[in-house]
């Protein structure tokens, strides 16, 4: 008889689930980590979202699927401008946990999302490039109003193996 431990199998849907997951944190890490002061300042050009607008844009089209989906509990939106960074993050937190169940659920069905095309693989991945692409904005805009994140931060944001 081998001494060898044997491994568990590879399970790709839960490594997706964790790197949902992991992606989230991401988002947390840097919205903690804006400069305070510079949370509501428009862009220099004067077009386009502020930080917080973008932060909860991420939210809101979060909930906008879940809504397209027929999740039974939607989170509130966020609109208005009292929200703190730390309201973002808690909502983020439930549109995260709700589009994760959706996932849940659609890999271990038939793997299709309600109102997502082509798949719930696609879905994932489109979600996590949605995500991305404003935390760029965001971190673009910090730069631009000159508060650019520390070193530790940008770093940090790719330190996924610790998030």
């Amino acid at each position: 008889m081998s001494s060898l431990k044997k491994t568990p199998p590879f399970t790709l849907v839960k490594s997706l689930l964790q790197g949902f997951d992991i992606n989230d944190r991401i988002n947390h890490f840097m919205l903690e980590n804006v400069a305070p002061d510079i949370w509501r300042t428009s862009p220099p050009s004067g077009k386009g979202r502020t930080i917080a607008e973008i932060a909860a844009h991420i939210h809101n089209a979060r909930t906008m699927w879940l809504k397209a989906v027929n999740y039974p509990s939607l989170p509130s939106k966020l609109e208005g401008d009292e929200y703190s960074p730390a309201d973002v993050i808690k909502a983020l937190k439930q549109s995260q946990a709700g589009l994760k169940e959706v996932l849940e659920n659609s890999f271990a069905s038939d793997g299709r999302v309600k109102s997502f095309k082509p798949d719930a693989g696609s879905f994932f991945a489109y979600l996590i490039a949605h995500d991305s692409h404003h935390r760029g904005q965001v971190m673009m805009l910090s730069r631009q109003l000159g508060h650019g994140f520390a070193a530790r931060v940008g770093y940090g944001m790719w330190e996924w193996n610790s998030r």
